[in-house]
């Protein structure tokens, strides 16, 4: 199971820590930043014979922007911090794009803030466009947008931006890459019983107990934001590896399905995990009623939903939002997510997919509900 989780894996989401990626606060890491763009050019153009979608995750914009204007020690001011940000931004997305476009990949620099992914129609957006990306072969370079949140508003840490961003976009797993080989049971250095685990279940208590101990090594190292990264990216299905980031091709060797590092493996597989949430939504904010011939398109075909199968829309609801599916006699016979508000369904029923731009103005899609994001009953 461990040598499959990454070897299989499609999208994949890599997660670098500030002191690897700054060479230790000294400055972007030029040769590392190589190293790692090599490997994800690699990934992506599928030398192996499978080409992948890779995110990356990256953290040092702070540092580098220190760097640059010449500080030697870490502000405590707000806009102080956010005016190093803005500057190590900078240099971060430059040498991102020039290490990516020496390996003949594209890359885009996102600014994500929290307000991005717990505001529904901004995290629809988000995830739209970093889908785009991975479908024109571009690999995304994320990071916290420090410019514009304080402490109340941020993530906290890039290994949880890491998790929201794999679920995001659903990925298969989620890599971190840290300076350390991965999660032991105690320090090493301290107590000689200490066990290397090569692998656990996601979510798994006693790890976070491990973590939480005094003198742990593991929470001193930040493994616990590490640990509970893993078992949020789990909630979606996917797994995490955690491993050194200066492992000599240690991607490449991971999709290879060398067992590297620490994995924590996700009780559910992705598909499985997104289809249980909308099964379990309790509150719907509203339906469509479809006609027979969408119901059998629906049950018997596992087609997608729409708009000229729809007959009524009922309630108020937004795009991405759960709704419950209904045939004539009122029967729930899906729920999924709507790609379109209650407003806009009402202007497509019974209309071709072919009329939603001139419609609307613009088109998220030829479906209602897309059959990837529908649970049938009885299915």
């Amino acid at each position: 199971m461990s040598s499959n989780v990454l070897r299989d894996a499609h999208r994949i989401v890599v997660k670098v820590g500030s002191s690897l990626v700054t060479n230790e606060g000294r400055g972007l890491d030029e040769g590392a930043i190589q190293e790692w763009s090599r490997q994800l050019a690699a990934l992506v153009r599928g030398e192996d014979g499978v080409r992948r979608e890779v995110i990356m995750v990256s953290s040092g914009a702070i540092a580098e922007g220190m760097k640059r204007l010449g500080w030697t020690t870490r502000p405590t001011e707000v806009h102080e911090l956010q005016a190093a940000a803005a500057v190590g931004q900078m240099g971060l997305a430059q040498m991102y794009e020039t290490k990516l476009r020496e390996e003949g990949v594209a890359s885009a620099q996102v600014l994500l803030t929290h307000g991005d992914l717990a505001d529904r129609e901004r995290y629809l957006n988000a995830r739209t466009t970093l889908l785009t990306l991975l479908d024109l072969g571009v690999v995304p370079v994320i990071n916290e947008n420090d410019t514009v949140v304080i402490d109340e508003i941020k993530f906290g840490d890039n290994d949880t931006l890491g998790a929201l961003v794999a679920n995001l976009v659903e990925a298969d797993a989620l890599v971190i890459l840290t300076d350390q080989r991965g999660l032991y049971s105690a320090d090493p250095r301290k107590n000689p019983d200490a066990r290397f685990i090569d692998v656990a279940q996601a979510g798994d208590p006693e790890l976070e107990a491990m973590a939480g101990g005094a003198g742990s090594s593991i929470g001193k190292g930040g493994m616990i934001t590490k640990i509970l990264a893993a078992k949020r990216a789990a909630g979606s299905g996917a797994s995490t590896v955690i491993a050194w980031g200066r492992e000599k091709d240690v991607l490449l060797r991971l999709t290879q399905g060398e067992s590297i590092g620490t994995l924590l493996v996700a009780r559910t597989h992705k598909t499985q995990a997104r289809k249980q949430w909308i099964a379990d939504h309790l509150q719907l904010r509203g339906s469509v009623t479809v006609d027979a011939g969408a119901v059998a398109k629906l049950r018997d075909e596992g087609k997608s939903l729409l708009p000229i199968g729809m007959m009524a829309v009922e309630g108020d609801f937004s795009r991405g939002e759960v709704i419950a599916v209904r045939d004539e006699s009122g029967r729930e016979v899906a729920r999924g997510l709507a790609s379109y508000a209650s407003a806009e369904a009402r202007l497509l029923c019974r209309r071709s997919s072919a009329e939603i731009e001139g419609l609307l103005g613009y088109s998220a899609g030829p479906e209602m509900v897309h059959r990837d994001n529908m649970v049938v009953a009885g299915h």
